[in-house]
């Protein structure tokens, strides 16, 4: 497969997330209106978070990192092109995720207290209640993974991208039923049993869904499963083999965030007027992965099925031009979108969550998260596309080593500058950690990978940015005079449609500037997505 068809297949995923991640947005919109930016948040957002860490932990890092290069070959070496791997495959999976969900709900209490930090007994029941609402998640959020690499490794990867819509749709109407039946201001002291069950059940209704309209897809597919327990002797020891190196990477990062967590349960505990604590953090983490999402998760999802093709016949050469090229190609969007939530961080979060119970100041503490959070948006994107080098040759060691690297230093600047700065500056501190220790972390996976295959085509990777850095650089100075000019025109900059005109009139000639001057420079990766975009539309 070369470029253009891979760009293809990215646009395709990449409208899909567009359009998911969008909606997404505007749940987190409905969730913080709904529960605000206090403590009654993040007694919701750390049970709302539960599910996800549960199951990455014990095993969605396997399935994305072990099970798509195994299924890969199979579908190349077995005579039924991988289908009763396959059925095997997603069989044990859920058999192992079904155990998960059980035991996680039954010790909902712990785990709740354990990425806790201050909470009384109250604040800590109203958590545990929505975690035992919300851990069953874990199942379908296995579930939903494991059917979407199932779709990917037969070229199926729009049908996987659109179904978050699903839950988002499902979560946003939760949300707003909430607010009409709860009222603005809801506390853990006031919140009532039912208004609990119907945020906590709507959640998790959202995550069923999800799973569930990928099934029709894979029967159009040819792929009717049926559940195999004969799973001894064909080749699933060794998937499980190497996802041991995955899962202890995760524990690894689950570690570093349960960390980082109590810290944030702690800024709302300790400060109420700041109102910032683990939702502002998880939210601000939300919008900080848009861009990443819709660019590079797009571009890599696509391209990781051939690594591993590319790796399984040895093609290492191919393997490497495939790698350098998709760290240029996403620079050219990723770099431009962090200097915009860097820059515009503060007013963005006031458009997007300044409604209902979050009002200015929480939307305001969020935005500037956000700003924090962006500063590593670049890196983190890079980090997240050489690791598919790495899973592709099979190697799940090494990003294991790395990840020690990563969480100590996020944590130690983490724990080291929380207690010293002021409370409004505590999350957006938590941010800045974060994104410092993804630029730290991304020299030694660079270095390892680029000896590994020798080249990674490094000189046309810097290249490359240092031009869309000097583009984002003049297009970004003239999107913020424009912006402050007008915000400085109008009466009251601080309402939403104010700040909305401002930003668009910053914006729009940036963004005119930075594509003429891409043209100047010969960055010829952003000239082939917009030629793609342009015959599409």
């Amino acid at each position: 497969m070369s470029e253009a068809p891979l760009l293809r297949s990215s646009s395709v995923m990449a409208a899909g997330t567009l359009v998911s991640r969008f909606t997404g947005l505007f749940k987190n919109v409905a969730l913080i209106a709904a529960v605000g930016t206090g403590v009654f948040a993040d007694t919701y957002s750390v049970a709302n978070m539960l599910p996800t860490v549960v199951y990455t932990l014990f095993i969605g890092g396997a399935i994305n990192a072990v099970f798509v290069p195994q299924l890969v070959r199979r579908m190349k070496d077995d005579d039924d092109d991988g289908v009763a791997y396959a059925h095997r495959l997603v069989s044990a999976v859920g058999l192992v995720l079904l155990v998960i969900s059980v035991l996680a709900v039954l010790l909902a209490p712990l785990i709740v207290r354990l990425y806790s930090d201050g909470w009384n007994a109250q604040q800590i029941k109203v958590s545990t209640a929505f975690a035992r609402l919300m851990l069953p998640q874990i199942f379908f959020y296995g579930l939903f993974t494991v059917l979407s690499q199932v779709l990917n490794t037969r070229g199926r990867f729009g049908a996987p991208m659109f179904a978050p819509i699903v839950n988002n749709l499902v979560v946003i109407a939760s949300a707003l039923a909430f607010l009409w039946v709860a009222g603005l201001g809801v506390t853990t002291s006031t919140v009532t049993d039912g208004e609990i069950a119907l945020l906590g059940v709507g959640t998790t209704l959202g995550t069923v869904l999800q799973a569930a309209v990928l099934v029709p897809v894979l029967r159009r597919t040819g792929f009717a499963f049926r559940p195999r327990f004969d799973l001894r002797g064909h080749g699933l020891g060794k998937a499980w083999s190497l996802a041991r190196w995955t899962i202890t990477l995760v524990l690894i990062n689950q570690i570093g965030t349960l960390l980082v967590i109590r810290l944030a349960t702690r800024a709302n505990v300790d400060d109420h007027s700041v109102q910032a604590g683990a939702a502002v953090y998880s939210n601000a983490f939300t919008v900080f992965m848009l861009p990443q999402s819709v660019i590079t998760v797009s571009i890599v999802t696509a391209l990781l099925p051939q690594l591993s093709r590319l790796a399984h016949d040895g093609q290492w050469d191919v393997v490497r031009d495939r790698i350098s090229w998709a760290l240029r190609t996403t620079s050219t969007l990723l770099v431009p979108c962090a200097a915009v939530l860097v820059a515009f961080g503060a007013p963005i979060g006031v458009l997007l969550f300044g409604y209902g119970s979050a009002g200015f100041e929480g939307a305001q503490q969020l935005g500037l998260t956000v700003a924090a959070f962006a500063v590593g948006l670049p890196a983190f994107s890079a980090y997240y596309t050489l690791l598919r080098g790495y899973y592709a040759m099979e190697d799940t060691r090494s990003p294991t080593y790395n990840a020690v690297l990563l969480n100590i230093v996020n944590v130690a600047i983490a724990y080291t500058v929380f207690p010293f700065v002021e409370p409004r500056w505590r999350i957006p501190a938590l941010g800045i950690a974060y994104a410092t220790s993804y630029w730290v972390a991304l020299v030694p996976l660079w270095w390892r990978l680029r000896r590994r295959l020798h080249g990674l085509g490094t000189y046309l990777v810097v290249r490359t940015f240092v031009r869309v850095s000097v583009a984002t650089v003049v297009a970004l100075a003239v999107a913020v005079v424009a912006y402050r000019l007008v915000a400085a025109a109008i009466d009251q900059p601080e309402q939403g449609w104010a700040i909305a005109v401002a930003l668009a009139a910053g914006l729009v000639p940036g963004s005119l500037i930075y594509l003429g001057l891409s043209k100047a420079l010969r960055i010829t990766e952003l000239d082939r997505v917009v030629d793609l975009v342009l015959r599409r539309s």
